[in-house]
C-alpha cells in the first residue's frame, strides 16, 4: 500500500521511516522549504548552528524511542539549565525550576531541602481537586511564588491567565527541595552531535521514500491508498465545526560579536518583563567554540504558523468533535501535536508515531505469515 505523509516532521518523519523499513512506498511533503518540522536547524550566516524555530532538547526515558533516532544520529550529553528574572530592574537571576537555592536567594534563606518543603507547606494554598493551572501552582508554591515566576510568564505564553488554562500546562513544571537545577530529569538527555537537519535526512534518506518541500497539500492532487496527516485537525476539515486555537511564536534571532558567551546557562526566562518570554543562547546547547556568539528571543502571538494546542476545557471539547469525524475515517490517520492537539514533547511525538505505524503494520504483518 503506497502512503502519503503531509508533514516532514518528527512525527511524518518516523512513521515514513518505519513503514519504508517494513517494506512500504512512501510519499512525504512539506508546505516549508526544509524537511525537519520546528525542530529544523541550520548554520548562520557566522557558521553557528540554531534552531530556527526557538530551541528544542532532546529528552527522554524512553529507550525504544532512543534506539529508534539512535540509527540516524550520534548524541551529545547535555542538560537543559534555565535561569529566571522575575525582575528585569534588579536582574538577579534564579533557578528555575524553583529548587532550595531559588528560594533560599531571593528570600535570604539558609534553608536545608527539609526547611524548603517546611517552607513550601507553609506558604502553599491547598487547592481541591486541581482544576486549572493556578490551582496547581498555589497548591504547590504558594502566591508570591506564583506572582513572581508563573503568572505573568503565563499570561505572555498563552494569551490567558494561570486559571484559564488546564491543570496540566503548570504540571510539567516541578519544584524541587534539592539543588537539582536541570530543567529535565529524564534519563537520557541528549542533542543530536550534528544537528536535528542532518538526524532527519538520514532519517529519510531511504530508497522507497520520496520527500517534496515547499508543497502544500491539496486533497484533490494529492491521492494516495493511505494518508498520514500531521498538521491542524482542523484545517484537515476544512474548520466545519470552527478553528481550534493555537499559539503561535515570532523569533527574533540575534548574532553577537561583542562576546563569546552572553549569558551563563542556555535559556533565561523573563516572566514579568519584555514582550519576550526569553532568551536561548545555542552555543550552551551545541557545545560549538566561536568568538562570537546567536541568541533568540522568543515573542508569543495569535496568529502565524501554529505551535501549542492552547489547553483549555473548551477546546478539547471542540477537539473531540474533530476526534469524532477522525475516528471514522478507515485509511486516513492524524498523529503528532497538532493533528492530536496535544501539548507533546519530542519524544512523545516519536513514540506516538511509532505507536501509530505498529498498528498499521499488524495487518501485513498477519498477511505474510498466512502466506
Amino acid at each position: 500500500m503506497d502512503t502519503l505523509i503531509v508533514g516532514a516532521g518528527f512525527a511524518g518523519a518516523t512513521c515514513a521511516r518505519r513503514l519504508a523499513d517494513a517494506g512500504h512506498p512512501v510519499r512525504v511533503i512539506d508546505k516549508r522549504p526544509h524537511i525537519a518540522g520546528n525542530a529544523y536547524d541550520r548554520p548562520n550566516e557566522h557558521g553557528l548552528l540554531v534552531h530556527e524555530y526557538g530551541p528544542h532538547i532532546f529528552h527522554t526515558n524512553s529507550d525504544k524511542v532512543v534506539d529508534f533516532l539512535s540509527r540516524f544520529t550520534a548524541w551529545r550529553p547535555y542538560e537543559h539549565r534555565v535561569l529566571a528574572v522575575p525582575d528585569a530592574a534588579s536582574g538577579e537571576a534564579y533557578p528555575m525550576p524553583i529548587n532550595r537555592r531559588t528560594i533560599n536567594a531571593l528570600y535570604g534563606l539558609d534553608l536545608d531541602e527539609a526547611g524548603v518543603a517546611a517552607f513550601l507547606e507553609r506558604v502553599r494554598e491547598p487547592r481541591e481537586p486541581l482544576r486549572s493551572s493556578e490551582d496547581v501552582v498555589l497548591n504547590s508554591v504558594g502566591r508570591d511564588l506564583c506572582e513572581r515566576f508563573f503568572r505573568g510568564y503565563t499570561r505572555k505564553q498563552w494569551g490567558l491567565d494561570l486559571a484559564e488554562l488546564s491543570a496540566g500546562v503548570a504540571a510539567r513544571i516541578p519544584t524541587r527541595c534539592n539543588d537539582d537545577d536541570r530543567y529535565f530529569t529524564d534519563r537520557f538527555q541528549a542533542m543530536p552531535q550534528d544537528g536535528y537537519t542532518r538526524m532527519f535526512a538520514r532519517l529519510l534518506d531511504h530508497p522507497r521514500i520520496q520527500v517534496e518541500t515547499g508543497v502544500a497539500y491539496d486533497p484533490a492532487r494529492h491521492a494516495a491508498e493511505r494518508l498520514i496527516f500531521t498538521g491542524p485537525i482542523d484545517e484537515y476539515y476544512g474548520h466545519r465545526h470552527g478553528r481550534l486555537p493555537y499559539r503561535s511564536l515570532r523569533f527574533e534571532h540575534e548574532h553577537r560579536t561583542d562576546c563569546d558567551r552572553f549569558q551563563p546557562v542556555g535559556t533565561v526566562n523573563y516572566p514579568n518583563d519584555h514582550a519576550y518570554t526569553r532568551i536561548t543562547e545555542f552555543k550552551h546547547l551545541t557545545g560549538q567554540v566561536h568568538g562570537g556568539t546567536a541568541l533568540v528571543r522568543e515573542y508569543p502571538c495569535d496568529d502565524g504558523e501554529p505551535y501549542y494546542p492552547i489547553p483549555r476545557p473548551a477546546n478539547e471539547a471542540l477537539f473531540k468533535r474533530y476526534q469524532a469525524l477522525a475516528e471514522a475515517e478507515t485509511q486516513v490517520h492524524f498523529i503528532g501535536r497538532l493533528a492530536q492537539y496535544r501539548y507533546y514533547n519530542m519524544d512523545q511525538v516519536v513514540a506516538a508515531a511509532l505507536a501509530l505505524c505498529e498498528r498499521l503494520l499488524q495487518p501485513s504483518a498477519a498477511a505474510l505469515e498466512a502466506a
